[in-house]
């Protein structure tokens, strides 16, 4: 696994139930120095997230048996401020999934994409802790 210091070892879990694109996606983020854990179903997702320290979700919409919206939901029922990008061969989500994850991203769209869009959720969620430790310490 390729460790960059840029990215400080942060972890991402990836959930898709098309093999291809997850391992595409795993190769792509552990080049950039993340730490990158899969799961091929919701349920599977679900048992990672809870057992595991991450800093961001990328995640399947349609995916057979427990869809990319119920994922998204329980983990956010758990950890609020855990930043979830859904990914989906569809252009318009329903307004009800939308409402649950911090970006969407439609598949097919150019590798940088996802990468900025990770990059600055994970800038947004480290100012956001920095802020909540500081008021903490008072």
């Amino acid at each position: 696994m390729n460790t960059s210091t840029t990215n400080n070892g942060k972890t991402i879990l990836c959930v898709d139930d098309e093999m291809t694109g997850l391992s595409v996606r795993k190769m792509l983020l552990e080049s950039q120095g993340y730490r990158v854990l899969t799961a091929e179903n919701g349920s599977d997702a679900v048992v990672l997230f809870s057992s595991e320290s991450l800093d961001l979700i990328v995640l399947d919409y349609s995916m057979p048996g427990t869809s990319g919206h119920v994922v998204a939901e329980k983990m956010k029922e758990l950890r609020p401020n855990l930043p979830i990008i859904m990914l989906s061969a569809y252009v318009d989500l329903p307004s009800e999934t939308m409402a649950l994850v911090d970006r969407s991203i439609t598949k097919g769209e150019p590798p940088a994409v996802l990468l900025d869009a990770i990059a600055q959720l994970l800038r947004d969620r480290d100012g956001l802790c920095s802020k909540e430790t500081r008021q903490n310490e008072r």
